[in-house]
């Protein structure tokens, strides 16, 4: 299971059939099966059954009239919300195979993610016209509108915490017990903006902090509530060209996605160098780095049972448009992630 080489895929990883002919933004596995999803600057959003073998079918597939940035799944695993260029949040109906617009904004929206709280259940979308937006379907318009003081970039939610990263750095944290408010704001530790942003759980399954990526190829690891500040926060450098010799420029990428391990609690980070790197944040050190594939990787996610690791290959547009190539195919590829992903022994 899981293997296979060619040129295009260095690392001997399966190859997900019928990918997206366009850029993809966004995957993310089902967090009851193993259902993949794929956003795509094609419009489209593409749901693939991940078979035990390593095998994949195209199962369906719904549209919106602008780039799709971001995917989530609703907790139960039976539908799945999309956030697009069009300015709408669409929530798609896997059994009936049905779309309906579930929530709009004044911009595209960027970001999307699905809130399980004992006493409600919403989406939240993050849009390029400085606003979250909260979304329960019940009623046409959203239930809470919060004012973010500048564009979403990235998102993330784990109950009760979300936390949201904007042009010009600002690192908000909100609350969402009892209804979404407004927690606190975070002083960025990284010098250059943010692309991504991951929340972290601890021992007892509660989120306790995130992972912040830059364009700088940097991870900042965050706690909310630090009990040592200066000792525990801190950065790491990553995606970044090997310097052989004095005087030798380094090339530095982005950051694109960071995922945690399910199980382990370890992490991994994707980039514009087109390397994925495993990491074990809690004993500081590397854990495994692929070879550099082809194309930027912009973005990956574990399954729930954290067995496979997914991500995907396509241009990421760091360079502008005028170095999107049409001609070079895009992939999304699985990996066993079980054993690379361990935590280092502590000596």
């Amino acid at each position: 299971m899981f293997s296979g080489v060619s040129s295009h895929n260095p690392n001997k990883d399966i190859e997900v059939s019928n990918c997206p002919e366009d850029s993809i933004s966004k995957i993310a596995f089902s967090p009851q099966a193993n259902y993949l999803i794929g956003a795509s600057w094609n419009n489209t959003i593409r749901c693939w059954e991940v078979q035990d073998n390593g095998n994949t079918i195209a199962k369906a597939e719904q549209q919106h009239s602008g780039p799709v940035l971001d995917c989530c799944w609703v907790n139960d695993g039976t539908k799945v919300l999309s956030a697009s260029c069009d300015k709408t949040c669409k929530l798609w109906d896997l059994h009936s195979n049905q779309s309906i617009v579930f929530g709009s904004h004044d911009a595209p929206i960027r970001s999307v993610r699905w809130i399980e709280a004992p006493n409600y259940q919403c989406a939240v979308t993050g849009s390029w016209d400085k606003t979250l937006k909260f979304w329960d379907g019940k009623q046409p318009g959203p239930v809470m509108v919060l004012q973010i003081p500048e564009r979403c970039y990235c998102m993330d939610v784990m109950y009760p915490v979300a936390v949201v990263g904007t042009a010009a750095r600002h690192l908000l944290v909100y609350s969402l017990e009892n209804q979404p408010q407004f927690f606190k704001k975070i002083e960025n530790p990284l010098k250059y903006q943010h692309r991504c942003v991951s929340i972290f759980k601890d021992k007892s399954q509660r989120p306790t902090g995130f992972a912040l990526g830059s364009i700088e190829g940097r991870v900042a690891i965050q706690y909310l509530n630090p009990m040592n500040p200066t000792k525990d926060n801190f950065t790491f450098k990553c995606h970044r060209s090997v310097v052989t010799g004095a005087g030798q420029t380094q090339d530095i990428f982005a950051v694109n996605d960071i995922a945690f391990h399910p199980v382990h609690g370890t992490l991994s980070t994707v980039g514009s160098d087109g390397r994925y790197y495993f990491w074990d944040k809690d004993a500081r050190t590397k854990l495994k780095h692929s070879e550099a594939l082809e194309q930027p990787i912009t973005s990956c996610c574990f399954n729930s049972s954290g067995a496979v690791f997914a991500y995907s290959v396509s241009y990421d547009w760091s360079k502008g448009h005028e170095h999107y190539s049409p001609a070079k195919k895009n992939y999304i590829f699985l990996r066993q992630a079980s054993e690379d992903l361990k935590p280092r022994k502590k000596k």
